[in-house]
């Protein structure tokens, strides 16, 4: 492990494992083994990270958010407080079904809203929206705001988190602009892509 990151007097860390320069955990984490935390994250109080785990740079989960085996968050996630990820589809007490996880991806820059459920074996798109207490059960496009239970797609977000005016189920080619930050946007089949020469903050 590195030393250049933070951990509380209370924070347990199983080793191996892998944290990142820069990275804080607070009050009563416990990161296990086998796990991969990048450089510059924040985990909040009570926060667990299983075993296997690979967790990106810039990354922030928030109090009470527990990470668990199959899932993997890209950089720049943002995890609010409580929110729930799963890995298992069909969980009984008496029946062992760790072979049977399902893997739950985060991409770069989504955002998971406080409370939200992420039900396993789903894609989370970049820099999609994830809204308060919505339930997730089906993968969510790049830049999607989706809401509800089941959570549904309601409209589209930028880069910067402000919302773009452009319809949910706009027709081909539809174009919009965020009237925050000035990023510019195209809609391809059912999915939204930048115009890559504003987006200077949005690089590979």
């Amino acid at each position: 492990m590195a030393e250049e990151f933070f951990a509380h007097e209370s924070v347990v860390i199983d080793t191996p494992c892998r944290i990142g320069a820069g990275t804080r955990i607070w009050h009563f984490s416990h990161i296990m083994r086998d796990c991969s935390i990048g450089e510059g994250c924040n985990l909040g109080q009570n926060v667990v990270v299983s075993p296997g785990c690979v967790i990106g740079n810039g990354v922030k989960i928030q109090n009470n958010v527990s990470v668990y085996t199959g899932v993997t968050l890209e950089d720049d996630v943002f995890c609010g407080p409580s929110m729930v990820f799963t890995n298992v589809i069909n969980p009984r007490s008496h029946v062992e079904r760790k072979h049977e996880y399902r893997p739950t991806v985060v991409r770069r820059g989504a955002t998971i809203g406080a409370n939200a459920t992420i039900v396993c074996g789903v894609t989370l798109g970049r820099y999609c929206f994830v809204g308060a207490g919505a339930v997730v059960t089906r993968d969510v496009p790049d830049h999607a705001l989706v809401v509800g239970n089941p959570a549904r797609q309601r409209g589209w977000v930028c880069v910067c988190g402000e919302g773009l005016e452009l319809a949910a189920k706009a027709a081909e080619g539809a174009g919009t602009s965020c009237a925050a930050c000035g990023a510019s946007y195209r809609l391809y089949g059912a999915a939204l892509r930048a115009n890559q020469e504003t987006m200077r903050a949005d690089k590979p």
